[in-house]
């Protein structure tokens, strides 16, 4: 394993890779900002007492994501909750503090689209479904899950990181030594997060044959599996779906954005 790892190293270090940049915010909340909601399936009457529970989590992640994401995670229902992702990546580091969080918790990661149903009072009810894009970065963030779902219907996309202001002209752009010594650096931390997160390396040798000028690469179900990214069956088996419902429904926004390609 440790020589698959070293391999995928070398590989990256042959041609030029930097950070993932956040996309430029559109009208889709995927491209806006990561936040965090406590989300009740709905409508009331269609599942009764069984109605499951979930943390939505949309936008890209930012430097500011883990902070965030430590304050929402003071409610102690957050403990082995689920987490639904729906994000076009964003940042390398940001994603690692986030992913390390979220594995302490031993949260389970899925991909899903979460569709607020109109509010009645303070109940803010959700419809779930399979339909959710995990770009990029999202992909090691759903690696950090100690249970992993990826319904067929979801897309599981990668791609090579890159710095994020020459992303769009990587082609025509020229690189310093210096910024070539920071994506050898953050290429190294990657690889390590992988083996901690029990992550195959094929996921980052997949990932880095990708460059930014190609389309995203969709992972198969075959490869899904063989990755590590999808670990399980089902998405809520009894022990999550009992989980108590949350006292408070506070979401968190990210404050600001990081320079492009940088944290």
């Amino acid at each position: 394993m440790l020589r698959f790892f070293c391999s995928a190293f070398a590989l990256a270090c042959g041609i030029v890779h930097a950070f993932s940049a956040p996309p430029t915010p559109q009208e889709d909340s995927a491209s806006a900002p990561m936040r965090f909601e406590w989300r009740r399936e709905g409508p009331a009457q269609a599942c009764g007492a069984n109605c499951r529970v979930w943390i939505s989590a949309v936008g890209y992640i930012t430097a500011d994501t883990p902070r965030d994401f430590e304050t929402f995670a003071k409610d102690p229902n957050v403990r082995g909750a689920v987490l639904v992702l729906d994000s076009d990546g964003g940042s390398v580091l940001g994603t690692l503090a986030l992913g390390r969080a979220i594995r302490n918790l031993g949260m389970v990661t899925t991909i899903g689209k979460t569709t607020p149903l109109p509010p009645a009072g303070n109940d803010r009810r959700a419809i779930l479904s399979a339909a959710g894009n995990c770009e990029s970065m999202c992909a090691f963030l759903l690696l950090a899950g100690a249970r992993r779902y990826v319904p067929p219907e979801a897309h599981v996309l990668v791609h090579q990181i890159w710095l994020g202001k020459k992303r769009k002209q990587a082609l025509e752009s020229n690189y310093s030594a210096e910024e070539l010594n920071i994506v050898q650096r953050d290429i190294g931390r990657l690889v390590q997060y992988t083996i901690e997160m029990g992550g195959s390396g094929e996921l980052l040798e997949t990932a880095l044959r990708v460059p930014p000028w190609e389309p995203l690469y969709r992972l198969s179900t075959d490869e899904l599996r063989r990755m590590k990214l999808t670990t399980a069956d089902a998405l809520f088996e009894p022990e999550v779906a009992g989980i108590p419902p949350p006292k408070s429904t506070t979401s968190l926004t990210t404050v600001g954005q990081p320079a492009a390609g940088r944290d």
